[in-house]
């Protein structure tokens, strides 16, 4: 048995673009471990929280809930605040996982990953696949914590562009200004089919209601265009030499 530890920006990430690759590691008899590095505080506040709830609380349960469905058997979450999209104020607020200390934040990965001798990480692309200031945090930081844990094998998650513009143009529309400056197809290494668990990772989504509503991209999609845009998970191998397969 290997252990998959995620490393995730914020609630919801996780099942988007590696909720297949977590299913399948735990289908196959894996240990999956999941760590994010914020509670989403910065996200779209729902109108259905309880009083006195905080939208951190909401999503802290939802990542767990989501969890359970990937097969997760250990959730972490590092502290930081959610940083908001790039150019917001939140942005340089004490706290927020843009403006961590690489080294200091990498270290409390590194932590977990040694307490669970993790033989593969997954982190983002160094353009943390829209440019989101907390997913380029996570390249950072999960580059780093590898390196101190001396993880064997790091894979970085992103999406395929193209597929992405063709499920956007499906559904009718607009491809997000975000995904402009995307780290060129040409550097995937991996690509892992996920198809068999499509079903389970669209539940995962479900599970974070206050973030992907019935009425979002992600669950309007008609079954093909889902599987076109999330039926395969898309990696580049940070190690050395070739690899064409996300190997536990």
């Amino acid at each position: 048995m290997a252990t998959l530890v995620t490393f995730h920006a914020h609630p919801d990430d996780e099942c988007i673009v590696t909720g297949g690759v977590m299913r399948k590691a735990f289908e196959e008899g894996h240990r999956v471990v999941l760590v994010v590095a914020t509670r989403g505080e910065a996200g779209e506040v729902p109108d259905f929280l309880e009083e006195n709830e905080e939208l951190w609380q909401r999503r802290v349960v939802e990542t767990h809930a989501a969890a359970d469905l990937l097969g997760v058997a250990r959730v972490e979450f590092l502290g930081y605040h959610d940083s908001g999209m790039m150019g917001d104020e939140l942005n340089s607020r004490p706290g927020s996982f843009w403006t961590a200390d690489v080294e200091e934040a990498a270290r409390k990965l590194a932590a977990i990953l040694v307490e669970e001798n993790a033989d593969v990480l997954t982190t983002y692309d160094s353009f943390g696949g829209y440019g989101h200031p907390d997913h380029i945090q996570v390249h950072r930081v999960g580059k780093r914590a590898a390196e101190i844990a001396g993880t064997p094998k790091v894979y970085e998650a992103m999406v395929r562009e193209s597929e992405f513009r063709e499920a956007f143009r499906r559904a009718g529309m607009e491809v997000p200004d975000e995904m402009e400056g995307a780290v060129p197809e040409s550097e995937i290494t991996v690509g892992v089919d996920v198809g068999q668990y499509l079903a389970v990772k669209r539940k995962a989504m479900r599970a974070h209601p206050s973030q992907i509503t019935e009425d979002s991209f992600f669950l309007t999609l008609d079954e093909e265009t889902f599987a076109l845009a999330f039926g395969t998970e898309w990696f580049i191998y940070a190690g050395d030499g070739p690899k064409d397969a996300l190997d536990l």
